[in-house]
């Protein structure tokens, strides 16, 4: 049992949970749902599942029905990840978008929804309940509805200001009721989500992708101009995945192979092993330096090469080859920020949750629309709000990453997995776009070379690399750090800016025997976050 500093220092009221049965994510009424499944005889994956659907509803500005979804989890023996992420639509070639950008919103941002289909394996290879059962707090919460919360509230109002996404079909009907963003502490119901939560429990998820409501949206995509067609959504089949590993400080990472951007954070850490960096005070300028440019390297390398895994020029294998990144941290200069390039490895707006039970299951389960409410698009009738993700294909020709049928994009979202020779240690994520593997890389630091508790790890203020020398910081970062970063040449953006998201995170760490030590959970200051257990 790992022996941490429990002085957190910072500014947080916030106290770490400790039990054997333990559901932590960005809203207590997700979290509360996930402990009574797990409370009627539920394990860990049934509490995410249920959690999940809540999520959908509670934080519809970070994901909705129409998500992906990807999932490591700890079964009691070994660990298994889910690739709950859909492909392109079969019209989507490169002459589709023939003299256009990719689009942000609408129909041609939307690939097919992975989540429920997440869900449904899921449930059936290692739940306990019936599938029906875990949509039900779901499906009482859209009912009789929920008092908004201010930080969701906060950014719904922020989606709302933006004219892309109001004037999507579907859009206002949904989510804005009387024509206008709830207010703090106003009732929202959703009595359309909630016909699809019933058609999805009574059915196991079949009628999203092969049944109702996968004709309901190839209807809805025929007649507003979306290339989406039932024999899209009935071919999709989420891919279970073994997890990509790398060694830190005596901890195996574990993410996500690519299509993710998981392998970015084990290629940091990978750079930082090169490097005495707990030599530095965990605040000081000196350690905030090493992780920046060790997280600039591996974004360098991540944006080039990671792709569909046939369509990669490069392996994960190659990119995590430890003569690679020792080559590759040998770039860092301690007095100066760089702006990096790609190597050459060959030789010659989200939810994340996470549970865990006393059986030892630990779940790391993270979907998201992307950029808030995703593509704008609302299913009327039914209340499936669909995601953006095709808008991270690429039109560049011969990127690994370039959009085609049938093909999934490059995906940021990514749940963490820690373990210690071959044993489960902790379930983990952090939320907001490329702010993810860097809110992995910071967090894991502080715990695993600084003894930082998790609670104290995600309070701590965080920094967020932008592109070439630009970052942002937290505003409770030292201001001597602060100094001390601009004078090697990084260029800090306004420390008040409300649009900054820094990742707001949910860690469940292992103590022992969970059945008699059960587990340390913390949950992020940064949203309406919530652990809950007993």
């Amino acid at each position: 049992m790992r022996t941490f500093d429990w002085k957190t220092g910072y500014p947080s009221r916030r106290s770490p949970l400790f039990a054997r049965n333990i559901v932590s994510t960005s809203h207590p009424l997700a979290a509360q749902a996930g402990l009574r499944v797990l409370q009627a005889g539920g394990n860990a994956v049934d509490a995410a599942i249920a959690t999940a659907a809540c999520m959908t509803l509670v934080e519809p500005c970070s994901n909705g029905l129409g998500s992906d979804a990807f999932c490591i989890l700890w079964d009691g023996q070994q660990l298994h990840g889910l690739n709950a992420s859909g492909p392109a639509p079969a019209a989507w070639t490169p002459g589709f978008f023939a003299g256009r950008a990719l689009p942000m919103r609408g129909w041609s941002s939307v690939t097919v929804p992975g989540a429920v289909g997440g869900w449904a394996v899921l449930s059936e290879r290692f739940g306990k309940l019936p599938f029906g059962d875990l949509m039900q707090p779901a499906i009482e919460i859209a009912e009789r509805g929920y008092a908004v919360p201010p930080i969701v509230r906060g950014k719904w109002a922020m989606a709302a200001e933006l004219g892309e996404l109001t004037s999507q079909p579907g859009f206002a009907q949904a989510f804005l009721p009387s024509g206008r963003v709830p207010e703090v502490g106003e009732l929202f119901r959703f009595p359309d989500a909630a016909r699809s939560l019933r058609l999805i429990a009574e059915s196991r998820g079949e009628t999203f992708y092969r049944g109702e409501i996968a004709a309901a949206l190839a209807r809805f995509a025929r007649e507003t101009g979306g290339a989406l067609t039932e024999a899209d959504l009935a071919a999709y089949r989420p891919e279970w995945v073994t997890p990509l590993a790398k060694d830190f400080a005596g901890h195996t990472l574990h993410e996500i192979p690519p299509n993710g951007q998981g392998i970015a954070a084990q290629m940091a850490l990978g750079l930082l092993a090169h490097w005495d960096i707990a030599a530095y005070a965990v605040d000081s300028p000196e350690a905030q330096h090493l992780m920046i440019e060790a997280m600039k390297l591996a974004f360098a390398d991540v944006y080039r090469f990671v792709a569909e895994p046939g369509a990669m020029p490069v392996s994960a294998a190659q990119l995590l080859d430890p003569g690679y990144l020792a080559a590759r941290a040998r770039l860092i200069d301690p007095a100066r920020a760089q702006v990096f390039g790609a190597g050459n490895p060959v030789k010659g707006g989200t939810i994340y949750l996470t549970a865990a039970d006393e059986r030892g299951m630990m779940v790391s389960f993270i979907q998201s629309n992307y950029m808030g409410f995703g593509s704008g698009l609302v299913l009327p009738g039914y209340g499936v709000s669909l995601q953006n993700r095709g808008h991270c294909f690429t039109l560049e020709a011969g990127h690994p990453n370039q959009v085609a049928p049938g093909k999934r994009p490059f995906h940021t979202i990514i749940p963490g997995f820690l373990t210690r020779d071959g044993a489960p240690v902790m379930s983990f994520g952090v939320m907001g776009g490329n702010m993810q593997p860097q809110g992995h890389l910071q967090t894991l630091v502080r715990m695993l070379r600084y003894g930082q508790n998790p609670q104290a790890a995600c309070d701590a203020p965080r920094w967020r690399f932008n592109e070439g020398l630009s970052i942002n910081v937290e505003p409770h970062m030292p201001a001597a750090t602060l100094a001390a970063l601009q004078a090697r040449g990084h260029q800090i953006g306004d420390i008040h800016d409300s649009y900054q998201d820094f990742g707001a995170g949910q860690f469940i760490w292992r103590q022992g025997d969970p059945g008699v030590d059960g587990y340390v959970a913390a949950s992020d200051p940064r949203r309406d976050g919530a652990a809950v257990g007993w």
